[in-house]
């Protein structure tokens, strides 16, 4: 995955240093993704993954298939289930259709998710706001 130094940032995309894949808004792709890449997701995809990396699904984005990653962060839509190694993170405005299977869970108010929750290890539920003023914003 290319990131900065392994910490344990609060939010997934403080880390990423940059995106190998790019999808479009006016793009549909159909198939399977494997690879060790960064990947975002503005356009449509139907298919299944299996990345070493992250994926972004951006607020304009369709995600139609089984979905794993590393991490996984939401701002459109998924359609099927997601399976992060790491952390699945919903932000305002994702929504979520299938099952999620991930250690670490992170959900946004105004996010919605329909389905179940498997997380593999105990994890406290903690509640936090947002207080930073330079928030990265990945609904548009």
């Amino acid at each position: 995955m290319l990131t900065a130094k392994k910490n344990n940032y609060r939010r997934t995309l403080d880390s990423v240093i940059r995106f190998s894949c790019a999808i479009g808004e006016n793009t549909t792709i159909k198939g399977q993704f494997t690879g060790g890449e960064n990947i975002m997701v503005r356009g449509i995809v139907r298919g299944d993954s299996d990345v070493s990396g992250t994926i972004v699904i951006m607020g304009t984005g369709c995600w139609a298939g089984h979905l794993a990653a590393d991490v996984v962060v939401i701002a459109g839509r998924v359609e099927g289930d997601v399976v992060a190694r790491e952390k699945v993170e919903i932000v305002d405005g994702g929504h979520v259709l299938g099952d999620i299977s991930s250690p670490i869970v992170a959900m946004e108010n105004g996010s919605i998710h329909e389905g179940r929750i498997h997380m593999r290890e105990k994890s406290q539920v903690c509640e936090f706001e947002e207080k930073r003023l330079d928030a990265i914003a990945i609904s548009t």
